[in-house]
């Protein structure tokens, strides 16, 4: 038995007429006996009481009808459920994020648009480290990653957009000799014991851009709020983004770092050709805001 067989018996249940719900369903009228008679041979006996003025309903008719008419209203339910998510309406975007993100404004950001445009669509965010946000991405347990640009390597399978731009500061204890320097230079951190981001016990990008040489005194982190832990308890120079500034610690003092290489960006990161209905919306909703910006 399929659908169409019940939708075509319930058009006759509702008429009671073969030519009426003939015309309702936009298909002749030999095809819809044809298929009501199928569905007859499935129940194993007539539905339907024929006479020459009207069609009326058996007992196994209605009965039928109730079901029919529930199961209709399930499968039509599901099919709307399906073109909602297919549209974006519905679902769910898991989204990996670091630090930086947030304090750089461009996740909140991109979550309030979304949600004002899909408010039905549930946003699942966790904070990772760049690796596990691109590991996610890979393996499908994220849809969309938020990372600093200095914590990747080999995403050509990705697709990266960019996002915003943050210099770098230090973050020193407040009675650190740095503390009292109204800017800092890399030169000016050779001798100290330095506290950077680093996705991974190789990752380099930090001390590159600092074009210093020493090696020797690198605690590695892999968040923001841990570099500033060891910064606050003086084991070292934490160099963070500069807007990591926003987070206020009775022990921490900020310092800008001038003459560097390069700044930091925060990146979008996806996947390409991307099934999901809500993940499409949600990449789509960064090219919408990038016209609004560029008007």
């Amino acid at each position: 038995m399929e659908l169409r067989h019940l939708r075509y018996f319930v058009a006759v249940a509702e008429d009671c007429h073969f030519g009426r719900a003939a015309a309702r369903l936009h298909v002749t009228q030999s095809t819809l006996s044809t298929q009501v008679k199928a569905l007859e041979r499935e129940v194993g006996g007539p539905v339907f009481v024929r006479t020459s003025r009207r069609v009326e309903l058996t007992e196994a008719g209605e009965l039928l009808l109730v079901e029919a008419r529930r199961t209709l209203a399930q499968a039509d339910r599901a099919l709307d459920v399906a073109r909602q998510s297919v549209r974006g309406e519905t679902g769910a975007v898991r989204i990996g994020f670091s630090g930086i993100a947030v304090l750089e404004g461009i996740l909140s950001t991109d979550l309030h648009h979304f949600h004002q445009a899909h408010p039905r669509v549930e946003l699942h965010v966790t904070e990772l480290p760049p690796a596990a946000q691109v590991q996610g991405l890979r393996d499908g347990t994220l849809d969309i990653g938020y990372s600093p640009d200095n914590g990747l390597s080999d995403v050509d399978d990705l697709v990266r957009r960019r996002g915003v731009r943050t210099t770098l500061s230090i973050a020193v204890h407040h009675d650190h000799p740095l503390a009292a320097a109204a800017s800092v230079a890399p030169a000016d951190l050779e001798s100290e014991n330095l506290v950077v981001y680093a996705a991974d016990e190789d990752d380099m990008t930090v001390l590159d851009r600092l074009g210093t040489a020493q090696r020797a005194r690198v605690h590695r982190v892999t968040g923001t709020l841990g570099a500033l832990v060891l910064a606050s308890a003086g084991v070292g120079v934490a160099v963070v983004p500069a807007a990591t500034e926003r987070i206020g610690l009775p022990e921490i003092v900020y310092r800008p770092l001038r003459d560097m290489a390069a700044d930091v960006e925060v990146v979008r990161l996806s996947r390409p050709d991307e099934l999901a209905g809500p993940v499409r919306a949600f990449v789509s909703s960064w090219d919408r805001a990038a016209r609004v910006t560029q008007s």
